[in-house]
């Protein structure tokens, strides 16, 4: 059941837990003469709060239960010590009247006081409605004054000499922080376990060395635990996981999930979370475990929170012994938020939505997910990716175990829709191996690439000898190529693990993070410019975007990423997969050729991205998936080696149109120079012979009589049809015998078939590109 719990009440929850049980009652001490005349006689009761359901406490003696009155059957209930079985009336104390009275006085007095009376308030529901809170079985403190009890919880010291390890999520434009460790003095070791909460706010503009940072009041029922998660709803914070103090060790309690409702201010406490069965799960209505060095994600556009592998131990699961080796997992666990659907949940099929407490999803057999290549980690980051699945998917970075890491050359992909994992090879360089980075996503305007950026982290190995990184890494998909960030001569910040990152106006803030021994104290709080890839002093808040600060192309469609608002493509990234700052990725396909899943049948979401004059300014490539390359940072640039072949295809192109133009320019010239001489010999020139002409059995010309013309219609391979006509006046010329022009096609007379290719025919310029080969032996045999 959710238990309310009001951050403006936090003396409530804190009085509570020291609640001072009033046992001895005297005359003097008593307004109300009825009750001082029945309580003549102190005594004593030793008490304990229960619950609003009125359970009885464990020990089953005789106590009392001290709960609020209801009305006046309560009071005719009562009886004295003296007379313990007089009713009260029939008390010689009371008339009718003097009664009734009373209890409207006492009801009057009353009700204003039942909220604002610890060991009332808190004990019952009361006749106005109950008063949300924690409700915890606890001893009575004697000693305690009101003004104690009623003492307000501090606000936030944000004063701190480190703070790493928090758990934080960014909704609308601020950066929520919680618990984690924090210090406030150089070379502290011991109790660095804090709730504290607070926020950064990224809607204005501000120094690296003065961050908007605001400290709220500490939640006194949430656990101070590190290494958790934080997820988030567009109006909810969601606390998930961590790990509790281990110096001093404390003792964790049953896991329940804390919900921080973000316009209201107050914490709800959802108790005793099960498991539901769906797709590639365990059997359903299992206890929820906190598992703690988990990697999580946030999609709020699809109402989900995500945690990924991590590890149980005497600082997460109660009753566990310290002597007891801790255990590693691969699964993941999936929260759905109150009021989403999710189809891969059996309970949630057909649409349905889930109620205020969520739906519990715990993943242990997705594909690759239950065999030996997929290993169990911790330490680890998961980024979410819009697009290649219904869906999108998500990708875990890094993470490792005590003796072992992850590798960064393979990515472990989840298809959200499908519930399942494949694996991924990456190109270029990969970064070192390394446990707890911190990595964020942003968008190409055109969505055309995805890139993600990791940052610190550390190697555990070996033990006692950690070493801290401060280099920034690029993933880009969905090439899948690393490459490094060159911040030579940049103001970078002192190498880190542990820190909370987060994207907004392409900026990325990193808050936290644990430098090692050498540094005693530090600011805490930089900002890395996501386009730029540079190290800033400042965080520059844009104007214009929408709440979820995506890309202005994007914000149509709700799975365009959160915080892009502004970026542009480095040209480090772009002299990998190609495009321009606004995207146009010419390569859109693993530079590694994925076999299945995802990346080898899904694509990215793209968008068309126009100028301030409306005109187009991207265009994204086509599908390109090159071979295994493992030479240079990103492999060869394949855009520069598509245009050469591009280039040298019309190249060659023009050359053979400029040859066909030469031969046909040839062979009209012979045609003209043929029919000039065939006119001739008709005319009865002397010596004038033409091959153009047919030749009958006595080997002379046969032309036509006395204002006859000679025509023709046929026609060649990719010619039109020509009509020759010549008009003589010779009437001598004897008419051309029937049957003399030979048929259409090859003549079988080896010596007239060079002939019958130019006859009655015009070359064309098609004709010739067509078939350069019968225009060469024309104007060769020439």
């Amino acid at each position: 059941m959710a238990r309310l719990h009001d951050v403006s009440d936090q003396h409530m929850m804190d009085d509570y837990d020291d609640t001072q049980a009033i046992d001895t009652f005297t005359a003097s001490e008593y307004p109300f003469p009825i009750i001082s005349a029945c309580l003549q006689r102190p005594r004593r009761s030793k008490f304990m709060e229960i619950d609003v359901d009125g359970e009885m406490d464990e020990e089953g003696t005789a106590t009392a239960l001290f709960q609020r009155p209801h009305s006046a059957s309560r009071a005719s209930t009562m009886s004295c010590d003296s007379d313990p079985g007089l009713p009260l009336s029939q008390s010689p104390f009371f008339t009718l009247y003097p009664r009734l009275s009373l209890l409207t006085l006492l009801v009057i007095l009353t009700l204003p006081l039942l909220y604002e009376m610890p060991w009332v308030g808190m004990a019952g529901m009361g006749i106005i409605g109950a008063k949300a809170g924690v409700i915890r079985t606890s001893d009575p403190v004697e000693g305690a004054s009101t003004a104690e009890r009623l003492q307000k919880r501090a606000d936030t010291n944000t004063d701190v000499c480190t703070r790493w390890s928090a758990q934080s999520a960014l909704v609308n434009g601020t950066i929520y922080v919680y618990g984690g460790h924090s210090t406030t003095e150089p070379g502290q070791k011991n109790d660095t376990w804090s709730s504290d909460f607070f926020t950064v706010d990224l809607t204005k503009s501000w120094d690296i060395s003065a961050p908007s940072i605001k400290g709220l009041p500490q939640p006194s029922g949430p656990p101070a635990v590190a290494n958790g998660y934080l997820w988030n709803s567009y109006d909810s914070l969601y606390l998930y996981g961590g790990i509790v103090s281990d110096s001093p060790p404390a003792q964790p309690d049953p896991y329940s999930l804390w919900e921080y409702q973000i316009k209201s201010g107050k914490w709800v406490e959802h108790s005793d979370p099960k498991t539901s069965k769906g797709n590639n799960t365990e059997p359903g209505n299992q206890p929820v475990q906190q598992t703690g060095e988990g990697a999580g994600v946030s999609i709020p556009e699809l109402g989900r929170g995500y945690y990924f592998a991590g590890h149980l131990d005497a600082f997460t699961t109660p009753g566990w012994s310290v002597q007891t080796p801790r255990i590693y997992l691969k699964s993941l666990l999936e929260f759905t938020f109150p009021g989403y659907s999710n189809d891969g949940v059996e309970s949630l099929a057909g649409g349905k939505t889930a109620g205020s407490d969520g739906v519990w999803r715990n993943v242990t057999q997705g594909g690759i997910q239950d065999q030996a290549k997929f290993p169990s980690r911790a330490d680890g980051v998961l980024v979410h990716v819009p697009g290649f699945g219904a869906q999108g998917i998500l990708l875990s970075i890094g993470g490792g175990q005590e003796k072992s890491f992850s590798q960064m050359n393979v990515i472990d992909i989840y298809d959200i829709a499908t519930s399942t994992w494949y694996k991924q090879a990456t190109s270029g360089p990969s970064p070192k191996l390394r446990v707890n980075p911190c990595a964020v996503a942003a968008s190409a305007p055109d969505g055309s690439s995805t890139n993600i950026y990791m940052y610190g982290g550390q190697n555990l190995i070996p033990y006692g000898q950690q070493i801290q990184y401060d280099d920034m890494w690029v993933l880009t998909v969905p090439s899948f190529t690393w490459v490094e960030v060159d911040t030579k001569g940049q103001s970078v910040p002192p190498a880190r693990v542990g820190a909370s990152c987060s994207i907004w106006d392409s900026q990325i803030v990193v808050v936290g993070g644990y430098t090692g021994p050498d540094l005693s104290c530090e600011t805490g709080t930089y900002v890395f410019s996501a386009k730029d890839l540079k190290w800033q002093n400042n965080f520059n808040a844009l104007s214009g975007g929408n709440p979820q600060n995506q890309q202005p192309s994007q914000e149509k469609n709700p799975t365009g990423l959160s915080g892009s608002y502004g970026y542009e493509v480095p040209r480090a990234v772009q002299s990998v997969i190609g495009g321009n700052s606004k995207g146009g990725a010419t390569i859109t396909a693993p530079a590694r050729a994925a076999t299945q899943g995802p990346m080898a049948t899904g694509k990215a979401i793209t968008y068309t991205v126009t100028d301030s004059n409306g005109a187009v300014s991207t265009q994204t490539g086509t599908t390109f998936s090159g071979g295994n390359n493992n030479n240079g940072r990103g492999g060869p640039n394949i855009a520069a080696i598509v245009a050469g072949v591009v280039a040298g295809c019309f190249a060659v192109l023009a050359a053979y149109l400029g040859f066909c133009a030469w031969v046909y320019r040839r062979q009209l010239a012979l045609y003209k120079n043929h029919v000039a001489m065939s006119q001739r010999a008709a005319a009865g020139v002397p010596n004038e012979k033409s091959s153009f002409l047919p030749s009958s059995t006595n080997g002379s010309s046969q032309p036509t009589g006395k204002g006859s013309s000679i025509t023709d219609q046929s026609s060649g391979i990719g010619a039109t049809s020509s009509r020759i006509t010549a008009t003589y006046s010779n009437e001598a010329v004897p008419p051309l015998p029937t049957g003399v022009w030979p048929p259409a096609g090859r003549s079988s007379s080896v010596n007239s078939s060079n002939d019958d290719l130019l006859i009655g025919q015009e070359p064309s310029f098609v004709g010739v590109l067509l078939n350069p080969r019968r225009s060469l032996r024309v104007i060769n045999r020439d």
